[in-house]
């Protein structure tokens, strides 16, 4: 072949395996999404830095928390995959019941972790907050809303 025919076949290769790279998106770790839910709070509610280093660190332990935890639940549903090729009742029941309470144990670790942020912030930024968390639930921390656990004027659930 001629160098001149290797260039679009060399680029068109080069643009591939710039495509496959950026399929392999890893999510970002769980400091960097603290520090980004961190740096969003303080812009949408002026935290001071010491509600930013209370924030950090609540969340950062949820995080780590979360990460334990979710270890559990993929081992949990494997369990659960393996019973039911075996159909086995009664592993199938264990497995579901295991997942069952981590779900449990999930919610009430990130709702642990929003009351402890919540009762870092002034009586103006919990409004605030509490409006953000009303209006796009699910952003903002687990998506409490109409027909969940709080109460419709957007009060807080905690």
């Amino acid at each position: 072949m001629k160098r001149n025919s290797l260039q679009p076949l060399m680029i068109l290769l080069a643009l591939a395996g710039t495509f496959a790279n950026a399929q392999r998106h890893e999510p970002p770790d769980p400091e960097r999404m603290v520090e980004h839910r961190v740096n969003f709070l303080t812009e949408k509610l002026n935290l001071s830095s010491a509600q930013q280093q209370q924030a950090t660190t609540i969340f950062t332990n949820a995080a780590t928390n979360a990460k334990s935890s979710h270890d559990q639940m993929k081992a949990a549903h494997e369990s659960l995959q393996s019973a039911v090729a075996k159909n086995d009742s009664a592993a199938i029941d264990q497995a579901a019941n295991s997942i069952a309470n981590l779900v449990a144990q999930s919610i009430s670790s990130r709702a642990k972790a929003e009351a402890a942020f919540y009762q870092t912030l002034t009586p103006d930024q919990q409004a605030k907050y509490s409006q953000m968390r009303h209006h796009a639930p699910g952003m903002y921390g687990f998506g409490f809303h109409h027909g969940g656990p709080g109460v419709p004027d957007g009060t807080p659930p905690f």
